[in-house]
């Protein structure tokens, strides 16, 4: 697969995963532009012993809780929302808010939930995170409930 085509492809995916961790359109733009800078030059390297978007969602969550750890002085909760309309962009409230309650997630839970909202096999995910699959299903069930308690604190269902 070409360079070309595994960005076109995947951008969005990745870029909505960095989102899930940092809760922060600037801080994921540019975590997502650094995770396929990496692609590109490991690229050759890839070994197919994965699919192609297994290996860049682990760069991609790797990237990302190396930023965390950078940023730990921050508290998860506490990290900003810069989603305004003065950005020339809008995110409707609900997904901030699913932003904001992801980004407070433990960091595993965070790359479970994040992959699961982005399709990701289970199988997969098992993969990423280094857990059994069944493990995996247990722990999308306790985070989705987790997020419904949330979001039912907020008055949204």
């Amino acid at each position: 697969m070409e360079f070309e085509d595994i960005y076109k492809t995947y951008w969005d995916r990745i870029f909505r995963l960095c989102m899930g961790f940092v809760n922060d359109y600037d801080v994921a733009q540019d975590l997502a532009q650094e995770t396929f800078i990496i692609v590109w030059q490991k690229l050759e390297t890839f070994r197919n012993e994965s699919t192609i978007g297994t290996w860049i969602f682990r760069i991609a969550s790797n990237n990302c809780l190396r930023q965390i750890e950078k940023e730990k002085r921050f508290q998860k909760s506490d990290l900003p929302i810069h989603l305004t309309e003065e950005k020339h962009y809008s995110i409707e409230p609900q997904i901030q808010l699913l932003y904001k309650c992801i980004a407070e997630l433990p960091e595993t839970d965070r790359v479970i939930i994040s992959l699961e909202l982005e399709d990701v096999k289970q199988a997969e995910i098992a993969k990423i995170v280094g857990l059994s699959e069944a493990n995996v299903r247990v722990k999308i069930h306790r985070i989705k409930e987790k997020l419904t308690q949330k979001f039912k604190e907020n008055g949204l269902q």
